[in-house]
């Protein structure tokens, strides 16, 4: 099988109507973070027990179609001794990785940061593929301030992630390009249109520069919100208007599908969010989707505690939130379904 075909068949199983990709990537502090939160201590055993109980979630495949996962996922085992990334194939969900190695200050750009790991990063996905890897992830990550992204930071961060996609490519690996503007901060919602859509240029024009193939990655961006310390907030239908007005300025129709992050949305905001886009452009020339982390995750883990008891518990959480963000991919989604 040549790479572009290769490229082609991993996007066809990613991007399927009503379906979006659960992120269960987080790196080892940002998930002792969330085990803390529930009292948990975050040892390897924990880790795998947990993931374990999201990927065997029944029926979960209704719903997701790709899993993003942590190198250290990617070497473990479900209880029955089955690779982590089987389990998912198995499912027909395409096993994903996180590839990038986290960010460090940008010089000469105070307050702009970027993200470090392109080096060996070839190798390292060639040896993911062997372990059953079809897709990677890199994030980009953008603070908002009245002086922050700089020109510096834009430049500097789209020519990584275009370098990160190229190389993906290359090696017949997808890549999610992610973008994140963080929604740190007190800024309004025009301001966050407005630095959105400068970063999504950027990324585009080094993206193009690179010979990336457009119609073999898949976009994970921010929506256009409000900072979170900014009051009053916005509804659903002023962020579906604000992000699909400065979408469709910026991200070529050739991409196949938009899948959101949910950076700092409760579950609840990130799906209503998600379902007044679809729901109000209809015809929007992407699939418009959901790649979430704690927005997916928050109940599961709430109702996990730690505790094997509770394992039923847990997986119906989760399917209960895909199936919701199922529901959003369709605009078929009310407030009243979270009862």
């Amino acid at each position: 099988m040549d790479t572009l075909t290769e490229l082609q068949n991993t996007i066809s199983d990613m991007v399927q109507a009503g379906k979006g990709i659960l992120a269960a990537d987080e790196s080892a502090p940002t998930i002792a973070k969330r085990f803390a939160a529930i009292n948990v201590e975050s040892t390897e055993a924990l880790r795998r027990s947990y993931r374990s109980l999201l990927f065997t979630t029944p029926g979960l495949d209704k719903f997701i179609s790709a899993v993003i996962l942590f190198e250290e996922t990617l070497t473990q085992q479900s209880d029955d001794g089955t690779p982590l990334a089987e389990v998912l194939a198995s499912q027909g969900i395409v096993p994903g990785i996180k590839v990038d190695k986290g960010f460090l200050p940008l010089a000469n750009a105070p307050g702009d940061k970027v993200t470090q790991g392109l080096d060996g990063l070839a190798e390292r996905l060639q040896a993911y593929k062997t372990q059953g890897a079809r897709f990677a992830k890199w994030r980009e990550v953008y603070p908002i301030s009245e002086h922050n992204p700089t020109a510096l930071g834009l430049r500097a961060n789209a020519e990584t992630l275009a370098r990160y996609a190229a190389i993906c490519q290359s090696e017949g690996v997808v890549p999610i390009v992610e973008p994140e503007v963080l929604i740190d901060g007190g800024h309004t919602i025009e301001r966050s249109a407005e630095v959105i859509e400068a970063v999504l240029q950027s990324v585009f024009q080094a993206l193009h520069l690179h010979k990336v193939v457009l119609e073999c990655i898949v976009l994970k961006p921010s929506m256009v919100t409000p900072g979170k310390d900014f009051t009053p907030g916005a509804s659903p239908e002023q962020v579906a208007e604000s992000t699909i007005n400065v979408f469709r300025r910026t991200v070529p129709a050739a991409v196949p599908s938009i899948n959101f992050l949910s950076g700092g949305q409760t579950p609840e905001q990130a799906t209503a969010n998600l379902n007044a886009m679809n729901a109000l452009y209809p015809g929007a020339p992407w699939e418009l989707s959901f790649s979430y982390g704690r927005a997916l995750q928050e109940p599961a883990l709430k109702a996990w505690q730690g505790k094997a008891e509770n394992a039923d518990a847990t997986q119906q959480a989760l399917y209960q939130r895909a199936l919701l963000n199922g529901a959003a991919r369709n605009g078929e989604y009310s407030p009243a379904m979270e009862k």
